[in-house]
């Protein structure tokens, strides 16, 4: 058991919350894990698979004695959850959370904590499936994953210690990150295509011949296009959340495709060959770290 960490309070025992429950139980981290969530029979679920020690539907009652509170709600639950926490912590509780999108989150907090709040360590673990639910989580979620802190100056380090020690006990890579930064390279690396899976299968979903087309789906349609089975509500927040840089990046792909569009409206062969050669050296070197 961390010094000092008795009580770890999760607030959404799904994927995220419920995989990082049962690898911090696995690692010893602390003394009781405690769920909460608005469904009851969610979370007797979650004590039943051993995700969780016990559970509350209240917020405030989940929070009163954690010493880390862990939000893992969607973004457009997350100032709501945060209000209703607030005058329950304690004096030292230290509040995170798993949200994909940290600006947003930052703002949520301040407005529920107060800008005085030092406790609050805004986090993103870069891992997930595209299932969901406390039936999902599963304790290896975070091995060798990245988790991206992206605390303000006015954080306490011992604060943002304590959390990239949750996470390590996870099994997670920590990285610390500037909030606007993350939301960038997030844009671009998750929130773009996720957003353009759901576009693909929306657009083939709508023509006539839809069966015969996904019946004969190969292989790198059925790989680009899993994330597509994400969950709707989540990602919804997601792009709201982060609209400005997810548009930036949509922008920036639309362009490229014009690109492609251009090269194969003049028979181009040489543009082609530019543009997947150099597509296909940058994936392989991302492939290789």
């Amino acid at each position: 058991m961390t010094a000092g960490v008795r009580t770890v309070c999760v607030i959404g025992t799904g994927l995220i919350g419920g995989s990082l429950a049962l690898a911090l139980k696995k690692a010893g981290f602390c003394q009781r894990i405690v769920g909460a969530g608005r469904t009851e029979a969610t979370l007797k679920k979650a004590v039943e698979l051993g995700v969780v020690d016990g559970y509350e539907t209240d917020f405030a009652l989940a929070a009163k004695d954690a010493d880390i509170v862990v939000v893992a709600v969607p973004l457009s639950a997350m100032k709501n959850v945060f209000e209703q926490i607030a005058p329950a912590l304690s004096s030292t509780a230290i509040v995170t959370d798993a949200g994909s999108a940290k600006q947003s989150v930052i703002k949520d907090a301040e407005l529920a904590f107060g800008k005085n709040f030092n406790r609050f360590v805004a986090g993103h673990p870069i891992s997930g499936t595209e299932k969901s639910g406390v039936t999902a989580a599963f304790t290896e979620l975070y091995e060798n994953r990245k988790v991206i802190l992206t605390p303000t100056e006015s954080v306490d380090v011992e604060a943002v210690r304590l959390v990239a020690d949750m996470w390590r006990a996870a099994g997670a890579d920590v990285e610390t990150m500037d909030a606007a930064h993350h939301d960038m390279v997030l844009a671009g690396t998750s929130h773009l295509p996720h957003v353009l899976a759901f576009g693909l299968v929306d657009c083939l979903n709508s023509l006539e011949d839809v069966d015969e087309i996904f019946r004969f789906a190969a292989g790198g349609f059925r790989d680009f296009t899993r994330i597509a089975s994400s969950d709707p509500v989540m990602w919804r927040d997601i792009c709201l959340s982060n609209r400005d840089d997810i548009l930036v990046m949509m922008k920036k792909y639309e362009d490229e495709l014009k690109t492609i569009c251009s090269a194969l409206e003049s028979k181009d062969g040489d543009a082609l060959i530019d543009i997947f050669s150099r597509a296909k050296k940058a994936r392989d070197q991302f492939n290789n770290q």
